[in-house]
């Protein structure tokens, strides 16, 4: 059995639970959260409504060399204004399952990233996690932590 990662990750939003769900819950804003080299393209129709359960998502990423990479994600759990949770069903990952948490908070609301995921490949794919995919997905939260600080006005 392929070893299972988690990475979590929480900021603070200055921002209210409407706004942060608006924002968070289109699929067409993340680009803006990603980082410029990755050449994120979303390749699916592009809606201007919340994701949905059941929602497919297809993207082409470059994350290594440039080199394209297809991605299809589903929308498989959405509680609005809570929580949603996509889940890999063809790309780069074994297994990808990433959980979007919302809570409101004093000081506005609380943005919990969990992500649990396998690597393929056996062997190959434990040095390679150690070798970069794990630097790389670190450094993705991270600049998608900035770039939703310079958005929202964040706090940690």
């Amino acid at each position: 059995m392929a070893k299972i990662y988690r990475l979590q990750y929480e900021q603070v939003l200055n921002t209210n639970m409407e706004e942060a769900w608006k924002f968070f819950s289109r699929a067409e804003n993340l680009e803006k959260i990603t980082p410029a080299y990755m050449r994120f393209d979303i390749t699916s129709p592009q809606t201007d409504k919340p994701v949905y359960a059941g929602q497919i998502i297809t993207y082409i990423i470059r994350p290594v060399l440039s080199i394209p990479i297809r991605w299809m994600t589903e929308i498989t759990h959405v509680v609005e204004g809570k929580y949603f949770i996509d889940e890999q069903r063809e790309g780069p990952y074994r297994m990808w399952h990433h959980q979007h948490h919302f809570e409101a908070v004093p000081e506005g609301v609380k943005m919990t990233d969990i992500v649990h995921y396998s690597l393929p490949f056996g062997v190959l794919g434990t040095a390679a996690h150690a070798l970069f995919v794990q630097r790389q997905l670190r450094d993705i939260f991270l600049f998608r932590k900035e770039a939703v600080e310079r958005m929202f006005a964040s706090r940690t």
